[in-house]
């Protein structure tokens, strides 16, 4: 089992889908593959932070109460003729067809977009890197050390500037996942508390302005410049993270992916 294989398996086998021989294969591979046993931890961290951030829907009491007088009148039709029973029989499948497809259509209006999902995952992943001896996989505040350093491990060359003139040194980076693929993340520090840029390419994409707001104590701000996504997460205050993200919008002008 080598990495691709794994990487193309690694949905099936968290869902348990795979036979025994396969989920073996995985195992021994995760056990003597770092990168691999670092992604399988990763999606692992995002599948408990969507079960755990996801909206939990209870169905509303008038939903129950229709459902129970279809049930009543189902028994009722038992005593009736046979004819007259089929014919109830089709109302009641009509009546909770209609009920079933309202409530997946409300439910659907009401699921969380496409940002919120990446909102969740970057608030997960900042949280998981706090962690002990997982913030970093290169230390340095030389972004000349860096930014060589992901050469060969992404696809694209993220833009990396140490901001200590400002008082946000550049801590290192390491790989992440966001978004379903593999990310750069860098790390700023202020004081005590640590900001985390999450970088990948979006080629085609037209810059956009910062857009803010907060999730579970944690700020955030994510824009799109030059053909790259940016999500920054913190704890730190909201009017020195302001700052922060000016400087990173303005300071850091990422190239174009290859």
């Amino acid at each position: 089992m080598n990495c691709q294989e794994t990487q193309n398996l690694i949905h099936a086998y968290l869902d348990g889908e795979l036979d025994l021989v396969k989920s073996l294969e995985i195992e021994q591979h995760l056990q003597g593959c770092q990168a691999c046993s670092q992604t399988h931890k990763n999606h692992q961290a995002l599948r408990v932070a969507i079960r755990e951030g996801a909206p939990y829907f209870k169905s509303p009491a008038r939903l129950r109460k229709r459902i129970q007088a279809s049930v009543n009148q189902t028994s009722q039709a038992r005593t009736m003729p046979r004819a007259m029973s089929w014919r109830w029989v089709g109302v009641m499948a009509s009546l909770a067809l209609i009920v079933i497809l309202t409530w997946n259509l409300a439910r659907g209006l009401s699921a969380p977009s496409t940002s919120d999902l990446l909102a969740q995952q970057v608030v997960a992943s900042h949280v998981r890197s706090l962690m002990p001896n997982h913030l970093v996989d290169v230390v340095s505040s030389d972004e000349h050390t860096v930014k060589p350093w992901f050469d060969g491990k992404l696809d694209f060359s993220p833009p990396v500037q140490d901001l200590a003139s400002a008082g946000f040194p550049l801590v290192g980076g390491r790989l992440d996942y966001v978004d379903n693929r593999p990310v750069a993340a860098l790390v700023y520090q202020h004081s005590p508390h640590f900001i985390n840029v999450f970088i990948w390419p979006s080629p085609g994409s037209p810059n956009t302005n910062v857009v803010a707001g907060m999730r579970q104590g944690y700020y955030l701000a994510h824009w799109t410049s030059a053909g790259m996504t940016f999500w920054a997460v913190t704890d730190l205050n909201q009017s020195e993270f302001q700052q922060f993200v000016r400087l990173a919008q303005s300071q850091v002008t990422p190239p174009p992916s290859p």
